[in-house]
């Protein structure tokens, strides 16, 4: 008996994080609203009820926009530009600080709603995954309008799904009726529906890629999809330029992974303006603790401990360095990694400025640990010389 063709689905959340804020603040709906990061730019409650919020115009550092509803998006702010730039296309738009506590939340409660319907899924990061529907019953539209109506009354929010044989075009269709689409696509359907978008649509073609594709004359996916294998390889090696012939082509025959264990952990955070190790020592010790205690929950929430404690430093000049430290046993309390990060700060320089600080924990394994918390800074950073 031959098997059934594959439905394979991508769900994708509509602007994820803006939406999450719409929720809280549903006075912005149909605004360009930007979400950007900094706790000064919190809402303020006015005596009437009311709140004012913070513009783009008003904005002066060095973020970069992490989302924007679509109306901002309309402006031409879109995600990874720099705050001052969008503040040029757009300075009366609202401005938010980001939460993400809020949306790991809204997170988690649209994966357990298509999980009910759907379980074969394959996690894709906080506001996307793929669906295996192959063996579910059911049309296929119907199984869709599901699984989004299961999503609106868990959260609230909209999102897009495609549908087609494989990961690689449910990607890019999920992407081609936004926001709250629904498309269905099958092999037939792209030379009409695929073949003229751009090549930077396919997952995996990068802007360098997409660069180099474009000094060779092709621009399209039916370009690519035409172009002479010899030439591609000649430009990309024999492995990638098979990868572009069959992505161009709607080949794709990877499975929908339901189960992978992660290789390790982490948080960190870009500062506003850069912080010196000396002279911002208190604000920098804050941070760091609070980056462990991160790390310490979501090791405890995923059910894992982790032996190799890291951080990550960049300093003002870009450079990056990282050290780790491999514990005699695995572990997801906070204040047993605040410790380990900080031996891994004594083997770094501390005499410049920081633009970045992380803490990864790796070399993980299931299981769990009491829940811990620290309550203060278990000291300061220490400034002594590197050793070793």
């Amino acid at each position: 008996m031959n098997a059934p063709p594959r439905r394979i689905a991508h769900l994708d959340m509509d602007a994820f994080y803006a939406s999450v804020e719409l929720l809280r603040y549903p006075e912005l709906r149909g605004l360009p609203v930007v979400i950007a990061g900094r706790r000064c730019d919190q809402p303020e409650l006015l005596a009437d009820g009311s709140r004012r919020f913070a513009r783009l115009r008003d904005y002066v550092g060095r973020g970069v926009i992490t989302t924007s509803t679509y109306e901002a998006r309309a402006l031409g702010v879109f995600s990874g530009m720099g705050v001052m730039k969008a503040a040029q296309l757009a300075p009366d738009a609202i401005l938010l600080p980001v939460d993400f506590d809020a949306y790991r939340h809204y997170s988690r409660l649209f994966k357990a709603a298509v999980a009910a319907i759907a379980p074969q899924i394959e996690d894709r990061g906080i506001d996307e995954i793929y669906i295996d529907l192959t063996d579910l019953p059911g049309a296929t539209v119907s199984l869709a309008q599901r699984v989004k109506q299961a999503v609106k009354d868990a959260t609230g929010l909209s999102c897009s799904i495609g549908i087609s044989p494989n990961k690689l075009l449910s990607k890019i269709c999920s992407d081609l009726e936004k926001p709250d689409g629904l498309t269905l696509l099958d092999a037939s359907d792209i030379p009409l529906r695929i073949w003229p978008l751009p090549v930077r649509k396919i997952n995996g073609i990068g802007p360098k890629a997409s660069e180099k594709l474009a000094a060779l004359g092709i621009a399209t996916i039916a370009e690519l999809a035409r172009a002479e294998p010899a030439l591609l390889q000649n430009h990309f090696g024999r492995s990638y330029a098979e990868w572009l012939h069959e992505a161009s082509n709607g080949i794709d025959e990877r499975p929908v992974v339901t189960h992978s264990e992660p290789k390790s952990i982490s948080r960190e955070t870009t500062f506003e303006r850069d912080l010196h190790p000396r002279h911002d020592r208190a604000a920098l010790s804050e941070v760091f603790t609070k980056l462990c205690v991160g790390v310490a929950g979501d090791l405890q929430r995923k059910g894992y401990l982790g032996r190799t404690i890291g951080i990550k430093l960049r300093y003002e000049d870009f450079h990056t360095v990282t050290r780790d430290l491999t514990l005699p046993a695995a572990t997801a309390d906070p204040a047993v990694i605040r410790r380990a990060a900080g031996e891994c700060l004594r083997r770094v320089p501390l005499e410049q400025k920081l633009r970045l600080l992380g803490v990864r924990a790796s070399a993980l394994s299931p299981g769990s640990a009491p829940q811990a918390v620290v309550e203060s800074p278990q000291g300061e950073l220490p400034l002594t010389a590197p050793t070793g």
